[in-house]
């Protein structure tokens, strides 16, 4: 209520009276939210009736649509007028912590050092390379700065150099729809060909020849689902499809193995995967099989020496190591290395010429197994911090004797190390700087765990600065996900710092739905278990509550696309929980989108969500759905964001949700729409403004708590 308290009503600009019922449109009249148009569609499925009364504003190109949309965020900023000082503050803040001029630890790959750079005040990378020689001039690969200029939105997807150095295949989105064209460059001569690719994934990579590519093009679901043969100087109109995934809940790919001896096709949906193989020096074969696929396996390949290592979750629930002889691929020609553990979970393999290493996760938290192929053993590298994240990172060199990973944690900064694998030394490289006065002793990490209501306890990381107070008296923002079996990680965030030094503490909630704490973790969490996820969620808010690191009215709850559903879902259960909460380009239309095979990423997701087409899956969804289960009560405080361009989570979603909430709910709270005109699910595309959008979250949360600076 503080802002409603703090703030004037302006007036309102006059809109067709066919979207809004009841505009006053006297010109001194306060300011009214505003109110869409009802046009009843009726759904019959399953012997259920459903009444969707804001269907229409599914019409992207409905010019009503694009009015009603532009008063959303006309209203948005209004409520908020007088913020945007203290707004450009803490963008300012945010961006002031940033290094400008920087650049990523160079890898080496194929005789040369790539890295990306930053300069001073720009928004996108300059990638690069160097040769190895002593004192070797850059050579700029490409400068995304030069190449988004006259693009509201511009993202390099990927890029790939042929085998002999020479060329340069790169992807391109100016949309935010992830929809990739293809582009080549010579970097000898710097001429950028005619030649290009449209609708492509953004997935491509070379065959050996240096002069083929293959390449994943969208169906118009926005699916990945052929893969195709492009050879240099050849008409794009008859480049061949090379093969074809018909299954409408599978979406394929191409990559070429680390050893740089066979080009692979995978193919997968949420439960099962299958690829094909081809010898990288043969582009024009025939992909053979690997393994046909089987529902409900999963399986990953790296090829080493003359053998193929495969994790997967065949009679392993948190999957095991398997090899397959180089040319008997089948699966009974797997022999197991690794065996599956019950309290650790396999998540993925790094392949070298004679090592191999494992990245495991116990009790949330990753560590790395190393083998020697030659002498036959085994180490790990173990971590010093309670909560923490670590990862590989990048690793291109087949014949290396080094590990590159990445360390960080709420409180440490990222970091890059090498560790020898024969001296099982570490050597810090590099550690992301903070400019500014940020010590990381300053701020105090915990994990902690919250008991569920079915007697489960749910990992809870925290982070807060020193001189924190646990008295209930303090504000706190709790953050989840939970769906697809995606692990929310404990990373470093500068920008969080605008909150921690204003008092704040921030929590994230490990709840099931993600793969945190092994497989069935997510596998609780996931169609007609889904409940836990938002259970846990409530469980764990009222857990920081009952321990006095917060109260119901310094609260905030915050989620984005699959956790935006979960703050939906959060408050039509426990509306009175939290003072306000952030929507982030929110999946909140359940039933509706998984009915709409037209829409991207519906029926890839039925293994995640459900088929709604069978009546028990359609009344489970249907409990829960956020937009179904709006009612007549009091709402929290809500900003809700989300883009036009919106490949993942389309724009009507959190616009019917907002436009039913206006309708239903009982309260006086503020309820915010911000719908980004240019830009898709993830956002603005460059490095500095994507944070504008940070800033508006954290005012919207700290001016509700009447802090104004």
């Amino acid at each position: 209520m503080y802002l409603m308290n703090n703030l004037k009503w302006y007036l309102f600009p006059v809109l067709s009276l066919l979207i809004f019922n009841g505009c006053n449109q006297q010109k001194e009249k306060p300011m009214k939210a505003p109110v869409a148009k009802k046009t009843e569609k009726v759904f019959n499925e399953q012997g259920h009736e459903r009444v969707d009364n804001y269907y229409w504003l599914n019409q992207r190109d409905n010019p009503e649509v694009i009015e009603y949309l532009k008063a959303e965020n006309a209203y948005t900023e209004e409520m908020l007028k007088g913020t945007e000082k203290f707004q450009e503050k803490i963008y300012k803040e945010i961006i002031s912590r940033i290094k400008q001029t920087d650049m990523s630890v160079p890898y080496t790959v194929n005789g040369y050092a790539y890295y990306t750079r930053y300069e001073e005040g720009k928004e996108y990378p300059v990638y690069c390379r160097k040769t190895l020689a002593t004192d070797a001039p850059e050579e700029v690969m490409l400068d995304g700065n030069k190449m988004a200029e006259g693009h509201a939105f511009f993202q390099i997807g990927s890029w790939e150099v042929s085998p002999d150095n020479e060329m340069l295949v790169y992807s391109v989105d100016t949309v935010s729809r992830r929809k990739y064209t293809l582009h080549f460059k010579n970097l000898k001569t710097g001429e950028v060909y005619e030649e290009s690719i449209p609708n492509t994934s953004g997935n491509v990579t070379w065959a050996n020849d240096n002069k083929t590519i293959f390449y994943a093009i969208k169906d118009e679901t926005l699916r990945p689902y052929k893969i195709l043969r492009h050879c240099l100087g050849q008409n794009v109109k008859n480049n061949e499809v090379v093969y074809h995934e018909t299954d409408p809940t599978y979406n394929t790919y191409v990559y070429k193995t680390k050893s740089e001896k066979y080009l692979v096709i995978g193919s997968e949906s949420t439960l099962t995967s299958e690829y094909r193989v081809l010898d990288a020096a043969q582009p024009t074969g025939v992909f053979k099989l690997f393994q046909k696929r089987r529902h409900g396996i999963e399986y990953n390949i790296s090829h080493q020496g003359n053998r193929w290592l495969v994790r997967t979750n065949y009679k392993a629930k948190n999957f095991r190591l398997m090899e397959a002889p180089e040319n008997k691929t089948e699966l009974d020609n797997w022999t197991e290395i690794i065996p599956n553990r019950d309290d650790v979970l396999f998540e993925y393999v790094s392949v070298f010429e004679n090592y191999y290493v494992l990245a495991e996760r116990k009790n949330g938290l990753i560590k790395f197994r190393v083998y020697d192929t030659k002498e036959n053993s085994d180490h790990y590298i173990t971590f010093d911090e309670d909560d923490y994240y670590a990862y590989t990172s990048n690793n291109p060199d087949y014949y290396s004797k080094s590990l590159r990973y990445g360390f960080t944690s709420l409180k440490t900064p990222e970091s890059v190390y090498d560790y020898n694998m024969v001296t099982r030394a570490s050597v810090l490289l590099k550690q992301q700087e903070v400019l500014g006065d940020y010590n990381s002793s300053d701020y105090i990490t915990e994990r902690r765990y919250a008991p569920a209501r079915d007697g489960v306890e749910v990992p809870v990381s925290i982070i807060y600065r020193k001189g924190f107070k646990k008295d209930g008296s303090q504000p706190l923002m709790i953050y989840g996900y939970g769906s697809y079996g995606y692990s929310v990680e404990s990373y470093f965030s500068s920008s969080r710092l605008s909150l921690l030094n204003r008092g704040f503490a921030i929590a994230i909630a490990h709840i099931r739905g993600g793969e945190e704490l092994g497989r069935q973790w997510y596998e609780d969490g996931k169609l007609l278990k889904k409940k836990n996820t938002f259970f846990d969620f409530i469980d764990c808010a009222r857990y920081l509550i009952e321990n006095k690191y917060t109260s119901s009215n310094k609260l905030f709850g915050y989620g984005g696309s699959a956790g935006g559903l979960l703050i939906g879902a959060v408050i039509n259960y426990e509306p009175q929980l939290f003072e306000g909460v952030i929507a982030a380009v929110p999946f909140v239309d359940v039933v509706t989108t998984m009915l709409d095979e037209s829409i991207p990423l519906t029926t890839g997701e039925y293994d995640e969500w459900g088929n709604p087409n069978e009546k028990e899956y359609y009344e489970y969804m249907l409990s829960y759905s956020p937009y179904d289960n709006v009612e007549a009560k009091a709402y929290p405080n809500m900003l809700v964001t989300t883009g036009l361009h919106d490949s993942q989570v389309q724009y009507w979603e959190p616009a019917k949700w907002v436009a039913k909430l206006r309708d239903m709910k009982t309260d006086d709270s503020l309820l915010l729409l911000k719908t980004n005109m240019d830009f898709g699910h993830g956002g603005a595309s460059g490095r500095f403004e994507a944070h504008k959008e940070t800033a508006l979250e954290y005012v919207f949360m700290l001016y509700l708590l009447g802090i104004t600076q």
